[in-house]
């Protein structure tokens, strides 16, 4: 294989991102074509890099960046099947949302900053995915760390933008500072930050300190990939624009975390407690998110809870040991997920809102989104996990992982025995999965049947406090969508529906990552796809129960879902109104999952007010004691000089007499000293 070309698939975005910030002011026109075409380019370049490395095949390439007296830095390429197949994912999603993004913010005059941004983005997930050496791969993760601040931020003149893409920043570098340290101690044990020599060393067991690296390591990845408990920061991330929402929860930031611990699942492999770590971490981040996004009324915010709890899945996988079932569940949910957001993205052109309950009393909001309504009614399917869509391979793969975990023959391959993966481990991953299908499809049914099935009521505003993450609408509602906005939709609906297809056959997907088999075991396919089915029914029927229910009460609206300014909404007085299926299901738990069960109120009180308190007290014994010394300590010699300066009259023959009178005291204390 020519070299050439897996190189130039991280670098022409981010020459495209280096031109569309040099040329963006001055040469507006340009910021387009310098947004789409190197991204599509190096899409194009990913899939034939894929083809042509093949099924079982790796390449390695190497040079040494710097001597540092102790392991080396080299800029290394690492590819093998699991960097092709994220590689074309990474390119896929990251064409759509430049194209979608040229119809979404025609408008907006911050746009070539924003392509610029999000083709760099783009590129630091293509230097993670093909970085043969972990200081590199740091790189390129914390590039993508300062990309999603600035992208969050976008419309920074709202001060929801500006906290979200703050709070973005600090959570995920709270865990990026043990994670640093977690790759330093991986690197001194393994003598090395190559990958490849450092998977090697795992396997013979040469790492002095596993389950401590391991643990620093996962810290770092609970922040990128929003597990609990540093998940808080990508509900809020919502306030960025719509199609940053996408790429960075199908196919970049998100997907990082669990693309890291895939690679060095070996040094996983060697701790069964931070694999336990891992398998709770995932289970309570499965079932909490599930069960606050079945409480939120903001759209893209349900789709972020989901987003975390489909990372959860994917941890889990990796907790049973299964790295094949968490990247075959990665690169299925990247597809759907990228779907869900910009289908979105075009229902929230159309509303003017975000707010689940404002769409439910637009009469025929589905009929004016054809597109989007058919193809986010496909990507709920494969959300839900229904065959033959994507989804329910993938999801029932991670399933089939963890109940093999549970019964001590876990899915390791020949990455490790089965015995080092702990059967609590797979248990706690194959009930909370389990929960979480059954919740995932309330939800799904929830949304799909209040935003797009609800008859049409006379609304009346309701209480302030529903957290939303509104971004500015920057979209006329009288004009139907642009192609730019709808083409996408429908390319990315055929992954959905036809990726977890490649799994089935032993020489197609398996044979591209471990070779182990993705097909769904039998037990496992009738409880996920139960589970599932009983949820929708389950949605439903609170649905129609709610409906039943309202009498004539008006619909209860948030302050920020005003009606459409395109159209004016009358109905009958009495009119049913549009409940929330979400309130009858939770019961008293809809009030904590609407706020995230008080995660964010927990961490200001234990960590955000006693720092706030401390910087105050700093502040003071800065200015009330150390500066008052500080101001003494500069005082101290001018009061000494004004009280010199009063001998200093400029008559001789006072200073001789001066001098004589200490002439004649030295002698008189000589004297009498003598």
């Amino acid at each position: 294989m020519n070299l050439a070309l897996p190189i130039l698939v991280p670098v022409l975005p981010a020459l495209g991102a280096a031109a569309g910030l040099a040329t963006g002011r001055r040469y507006p026109g340009l910021a387009r074509p310098l947004a789409v075409l190197p991204v599509a380019v190096s899409a194009v370049l990913a899939l034939v890099t894929a083809l042509q490395l093949g099924t079982g095949a790796t390449l390695d390439a190497a040079t040494r960046l710097a001597p540092t007296g102790g392991p080396e830095i080299s800029l290394a390429l690492h590819l093998d099947g699991f960097s092709s197949l994220i590689s074309v994912l990474v390119g896929l999603v990251a064409t759509c949302v430049q194209v979608y993004s040229t119809a979404y913010l025609k408008d907006d005059p911050r746009y070539p900053s924003y392509a610029a941004l999000v083709s760099l983005f783009t590129a630091a997930m293509f230097l993670v995915v093909y970085s043969g050496d972990l200081i590199v791969l740091l790189v390129g993760w914390e590039v993508m760390g300062i990309c999603s601040y600035f992208l969050i931020g976008h419309h920074w003149e709202t001060a929801d933008a500006r906290s979200a893409s703050l709070k973005a920043f600090l959570v995920t570098k709270l865990g990026d500072v043990p994670f640093l340290f977690g790759l330093f101690l991986l690197g001194a044990d393994a003598g090395t930050f190559r990958i490849t020599e450092v998977l090697r060393t795992a396997t013979s067991g040469g790492l002095d300190h596993p389950t401590l690296i391991a643990l620093l390591l996962l810290a770092g990845v609970a922040g990128k990939s929003a597990q609990f408990p540093l998940h808080t920061w990508l509900p809020d991330a919502m306030a960025g624009p719509t199609p940053v929402s996408a790429l960075i929860h199908a196919a970049t930031m998100v997907a990082a975390g669990i693309y890291l611990v895939a690679r060095l699942l070996p040094v996983f492999l060697l701790s069964s407690a931070a694999l336990l770590v891992l398998a709770v971490m995932a289970a309570v981040t499965m079932v909490g998110s599930a069960l606050c996004a079945l409480a939120q009324d903001d759209l893209k915010r349900v789709l972020a809870y989901s987003t975390v709890g489909q990372l959860g899945y994917m941890a889990g996988a990796l907790a049973s040991g299964d790295r094949q079932a968490a990247v075959f569940h990665l690169v299925g949910h990247g597809a759907f997920k990228a779907l869900l957001f910009l289908t979105a993205g075009v229902v929230i052109h159309a509303a003017h809102t975000n707010s689940i309950s404002a769409m439910s009393r637009i009469d025929g909001l589905r009929h004016r989104v054809p597109d989007a309504y058919w193809t986010m009614g496909i990507a709920l399917v494969a959300l839900v996990g229904l065959p033959p869509f994507a989804g329910f391979f993938s999801k029932e793969s991670v399933l089939t992982a963890a109940e093999h975990a549970a019964h001590g023959e876990a899915l390791t391959g020949h990455l490790g025995p089965a015995s080092a993966v702990p059967a609590a481990a797979g248990w706690t991953v194959l009930v909370a999965g389990l929960l979480t299908a059954l919740l995932t499809a309330a939800y799904a049914a929830r949304l799909w049947l209040v935003a797009f099935h609800a008859k049409p009521v006379t609304p009346v505003a309701a209480p302030a406090g529903a957290p939303y993450s509104p971004e500015i609408d920057e979209a006329d509602p009288a004009h139907a969508e642009p192609a730019a906005m709808r083409w996408p939709l429908w390319v990315l609906a055929v992954p959905t529906m036809g990726f977890g297809l490649l799994g089935l056959r032993s020489d197609w997907l398996p044979a591209l990552l471990d070779g182990e088999p993705l097909r769904p075991g039998f037990e496992t396919m009738v409880l996920g796809t139960g589970t599932a089915l009983a949820g929708l029914l389950i949605g439903w029927a609170a649905w129609r129960t709610v409906n039943a229910r309202a009498a004539a009460q008006p619909v209860r609206v948030p302050p920020q879902a005003g009606p459409p300014a395109a159209e004016t909404l009358t109905a009958p007085a009495a009119a049913p109104a549009a409940a929330d299926p979400g309130r009858l299901l939770l019961g008293p738990l809809y009030g904590p999952a609407q706020h995230g069960f008080g995660v964010d109120r927990l961490y200001s009180a234990l960590f955000v007010r006693p720092t706030r308190a401390a910087a105050r007290l700093v502040r003071f014994l800065d200015r009330a004691v150390v500066e008052t010394y500080v101001r003494g300590a500069g005082a101290a010699p001018g009061w000494l000089g004004r009280a010199v300066r009063f001998a200093q009259t400029g008559n001789a023959q006072g200073y001789l007499n001066a001098l004589l009178a200490g002439a004649v005291l030295l002698a008189v204390l000589v004297a009498v000293g003598s």
